[in-house]
């Protein structure tokens, strides 16, 4: 009988740990969905916006619009994502990126097409390994959280004074510790968004971690993207 209850103990644990491990995949799965639509939309929008306004958007007040909302947006979902339905917060994320790609549609006016496209491609491999490396590793990550997050405050700050100073060896210096931070925090967030997951949860839960935990890989490839242009982009 004890060994009975032993082996009907074990099978259970086992068919557990398969439906956790299913329920991970694919909350993972929507997470990447929703943050690579979001890259996608962000590119197709600038495109259409270079295309269409060409540089009249550059010397337009909107301009500063386009710049400030998603900053406006970011604080929103933040904020708000636990009263927000899933619906709302995902269409909210979503508008987001389409502001951010016509805010970014300037670079086309600053770096050549090839370039750009080159760059993308570097940073997605980058992220990809990265965020690879922070959902199989086993090392806790949690410990470089507060170093990432200072050296984040630092280039924030740090981009303020050279926005001053127009200095190009800070503004190299800036991108180079930048490409490192976002490299970090792309690790670092992947781990902490896979311990986020709770088969416990239920369908709206859920669906507001895959948002958020979506927005946070976003912000994430965008600036690993923009430091790696800043650094190798060809400029027109």
């Amino acid at each position: 009988m004890s060994n009975y209850d032993h082996n009907l103990t074990a099978a259970d644990t086992a068919s557990g740990q398969i439906a956790v491990d299913a329920g991970l995949r694919d909350y993972m799965l929507r997470i990447y969905t929703y943050m690579a639509a979001g890259v996608g939309l962000t590119a197709v929008v600038a495109g259409v916006t270079y295309q269409v306004m060409g540089p009249a958007l550059l010397q337009s007040p909107l301009m500063w619009v386009f710049i400030l909302a998603p900053l406006a947006l970011v604080f929103f979902i933040g904020t708000r994502i636990n009263t927000l339905s899933v619906s709302t917060a995902r269409l909210v994320f979503f508008l987001y990126a389409a502001l951010v790609g016509i805010s970014l549609s300037i670079l086309l006016h600053i770096y050549t097409s090839s370039s750009i496209t080159r760059v993308f491609f570097i940073a997605a491999a980058t992220f990809g390994a990265l965020s690879l490396l922070g959902y199989t590793t086993r090392r806790d990550l949690s410990g470089f959280g507060t170093f990432l997050f200072m050296g984040l405050i630092g280039i924030i700050i740090a981009s303020l004074v050279n926005l001053f100073l127009q200095s190009t060896g800070l503004d190299w210096l800036i991108s180079i510790v930048g490409v490192g931070v976002f490299a970090g925090l792309t690790a670092y967030d992947t781990q902490r968004i896979k311990a986020m997951y709770d088969s416990a949860d239920d369908h709206t839960t859920a669906g507001r971690k895959s948002v958020i935990a979506a927005l946070s890989l976003y912000l994430n490839f965008l600036n690993l993207f923009l430091m790696l242009l800043r650094l190798a982009g060809g400029r027109r």
